[in-house]
């Protein structure tokens, strides 16, 4: 949807801000870059926030706006299908009500759930998205900026509907009509454009077409590059221009950041599979495998079939029969999901009769050795595929062979499998209730990997108290309810199941904020020989954050940290390090700290009014390193390590106030920063060399300096204002501290017209 569509948010922001909701203005400003930059985490949290405040304060554009941007992110480069088809119907529904009908961005409602519906099947909806978007497109103008993303999504339905002939007229029509009101196409009208003429076996008319819209604007610039490398590779693939398509190719680590180039790409792949370029390996299938399971939980349908149809072909090609059957199983039940299913049984059975045709490796190994042999594997260079092969005689069978093989097809994404082996072995024959414990681990992994909850559940009931509670607090653990996971592993340590309870008990009692009762299950098991680093440390965190600090000692000892002082809270300068805290946004913010503890450090840096921490705070963190230590020695003195943070301890009760102006001569800066550093105040620059302020009556572009200062509680405002004042009085350029001014009303017309003047 083109963005000029939204340019009544600009007044809304200005509106918000003069209101004093800054903070919320700007964040408005980022959704959409959020959506098309791939920000998800921020946009997941940012755009429910901002709709849930534009309710509350009666703005109903706005919470549109808001709902839109979020559902964008979702269907747009996640490729998100009936997961996301409720939401967009809602959204289709709230844009019809009375005070929303008129927002000019109510038909982006439609264009949503027509990319929801086919991401979901597009065949199988392409009637429903043909009889959604021909009403709405008939309601516009190709003046009107909703115009060509309507049609492009239009002449998506007709080359799903199987009339791509029609969709490569209607393409060309839609363009001849933008182009009579001066308007272009958009690069994505061009790129669904030459889909069609691909459908239709016209793939150098296909080519052409692409190729023609290399020029065009796209909608969504970000995902313009991967997306038309992706598109063209498959068509130039298609005309067998190999090396060209693999030169067009994007990498698989650019592309797996992108669900809604996955089928498009592995397509190409399969393709140019049989070339010298393109490597057919078992990575390949299991980078393939979790982009079907992936559609699985987004609900996408037809592209979990394709998926599976393409990894079944690719896995012949390399001899991995057993892969090859199980994908053809895979694509078989994936296509009872699906509206219309035309053409997919034919499919299937070409699937299954290739593999038949197929013989797999033969074996490196006699049978009564082959477990030797894989524990006696190259673990960089074996193939795993080939194994999952080999050891499939004995699994089942032998209890050795059975963990190799079933963890084996875990990792390379068949869970089920390997559970269905175990469950055979262990379950049905009765031997569940004396099975080691390593069994009873691999097969509950096995079952949760598989989210086989319910089956994970009637194996707990055939196990001793132990196993039992244990099995249920990992699944509980795996599915983050964690009141249910606490109590199921407060049970499997009373029933004796050793620190893999005391360990669960921790991780959950640390995520209900019960620190203390985590620390103390692990303090409990400090001498036992399976307790290790790793858990002393949470032991520590966890201490630390309900300030038992005789525990926090102990684990230190116990970790070679020596601690100075003997009893209450651990106070120390320990070094500098970075601490990793969430911004407002639902990012991340880096602040320099002093680390004053095993888990502790104390924020040195003053951060921006509306965060939620500041300088001076005394946090908790994590101790294992976010970054890996340089090799190099020198880049070793210069590293500061980055730990994320746990929570905060102890607020500094800092206030931050914001300066702004042109920087001063570096005399007068020192000056400056030796005056805040003797009253202990942290301050910071923001702004970088880039920064510039224009000069008043010359109109001259000056280096510009910007940032906060922070102050302990004892310091009143007022107090603050006069020694910037005192301070700046005799540079050449005043500094502007305006919305301090404001807080104590002293010379806010002086500090406005500074703003003003040098352009702040």
């Amino acid at each position: 949807m083109d963005v000029d569509i939204w340019a009544w948010v600009g007044e809304t922001q200005q509106q918000l801000s003069e209101a004093g909701n800054a903070g919320f203005a700007m964040a408005l400003g980022d959704l959409p870059a959020q959506a098309y930059e791939g920000r998800y985490p921020q946009l997941d949290v940012m755009a429910p926030a901002i709709a849930q405040q534009a309710e509350s304060v009666d703005l109903p554009w706005l919470e549109f706006y808001a709902r839109y941007w979020h559902l964008i992110g979702r269907v747009g480069d996640r490729a998100q299908g009936a997961v996301a088809i409720g939401d967009a119907e809602s959204l289709v529904a709230f844009a019809q009500r009375e005070d929303v009908r008129e927002c000019p961005s109510v038909p982006a409602a439609v264009e949503a759930l027509a990319i929801a519906q086919a991401n979901a099947d597009g065949p199988g909806y392409a009637a429903d998205r043909l009889a959604l978007l021909g009403p709405a497109i008939e309601a516009l103008e190709p003046t009107d900026a909703a115009y060509a993303g309507l049609v492009t999504q239009y002449v998506s339905a007709l080359t799903d509907a199987g009339r791509a002939d029609e969709a490569v007229s209607y393409a060309e029509t839609a363009i001849q009509r933008l182009g009579a009101v001066g308007r272009a196409a958009s690069w994505e009208l061009g790129a669904e454009s030459s889909r069609a003429l691909l459908a239709l076996g016209r793939a150098d008319d296909a080519l052409a077409a692409i190729q023609a819209a290399a020029d065009l604007k796209p909608d969504d610039p970000v995902a313009k590059p991967h997306r038309e490398g992706v598109r063209r590779s498959l068509i130039l693939a298609t005309l067998g221009r190999t090396a060209e398509a693999v030169d067009a190719l994007p990498d698989l680590d650019v592309v797996g950041d992108h669900p809604r180039d996955f089928v498009e790409w592995a397509q190409a792949v399969n393709k140019l599979a049989g070339s010298a370029q393109i490597t057919n390996t078992w990575q390949l299938g299991r980078v393939l495998r979790q982009w079907i399971d992936y559609f699985g939980m987004m609900g996408g349908y037809r592209a979990r079939v394709e998926l599976a149809l393409i990894a079944g072909e690719l896995a012949v090609a390399r001899q991995g029969v057993w892969q090859a059957e199980l994908l053809a199983d895979l694509a078989e039940q994936g296509a009872a999901e699906l509206r219309s299913a035309e053409g997919v049984a034919e499919r299937v059975a070409a699937l299954r009769a290739a593999a038949a045709a197929t013989t797999a490796p033969e074996a490196t190994s006699p049978l009564e050795e082959r477990v030797a042999y894989f524990d006696a594997a190259d673990g960089i260079n074996a193939n795993p595929e080939e194994w999952v092969g080999w050891l499939a005689p004995l699994s089942g069978k032998d209890i050795e062979a059975t963990r190799r093989h079933t963890t084996t097809l875990g990792f390379l994404g068949y869970p089920v499998t390997g559970a269905d082996i175990y469950w055979k072995m262990l379950v049905d024959t009765g031997q569940i209730a004396t099975a080691d414990a390593q069994d009873l681990d691999f097969l509950t992994n096995l079952l949760v990997e598989a989210r086989q909850d319910e089956r994970l559940e009637q194996m707990a009931e055939l196990l001793p108290a132990a196993g039992k509670h244990l099995a249920l607090a990992r699944l509980h653990i795996a599915r983050e309810r964690w009141e249910q996971a606490a109590s199921e592993a407060e049970q499997a340590m009373e029933a004796g199941a050793g620190i893999e309870a005391r360990r669960a008990f921790a991780s959950a009692s640390q995520q209900l904020d019960q620190d203390a009762k985590g620390a103390l299950a692990l303090r409990e098991a400090l001498d036992s020989d399976d307790m290790t680093d790793e858990d002393v440390w949470r032991m520590i965190v966890m201490a630390t954050s309900a300030e038992d600090w005789e525990t926090v000692r102990i684990g230190a000892k116990r970790v070679g940290m020596p601690i100075k002082s003997s009893e209450g809270p651990i106070e120390e300068e320990l070094g500098l390090v970075r601490i990793i805290l969430p911004a407002p946004d639902g990012g991340q913010r880096q602040v320099l700290s002093i680390r004053t503890g095993p888990a502790t450090a104390r924020l040195a840096l003053p951060q921006p009014r509306g965060m939620e921490y500041n300088a001076g705070d005394l946090v908790v963190f994590d101790p294992q390193l976010l970054e890996p230590v340089p090799d190099d020695p020198e880049e070793q003195q210069n590293f500061v390590p980055p730990f994320a943070a746990v929570r905060m301890l102890r607020p500094g009760g800092y206030t931050s106030y914001f300066f702004d102006g042109a920087a001063p001569s570096e005399a007068d800066w020192a000056e400056f920063t030796e005056v805040m550093a003797e009253r202990g105040w942290p301050m910071w620059v923001y702004s970088d060399e880039n920064y510039r302020v224009t000069h008043p009556t010359t109109g001259e572009q000056l280096p510009g300096v910007f940032g906060w200062v922070a102050v302990p509680p004892n310091v009143a405002a007022v107090e603050v204002d006069a020694l910037l004042d005192d301070a700046t009085e005799r540079w050449v350029h005043p500094l502007a501290w305006l919305d301090l001014a404001r807080e104590v009303d002293v010379e806010v017309e002086r500090h406005e017209r500074i703003t003003k003047e040098y352009g702040l």
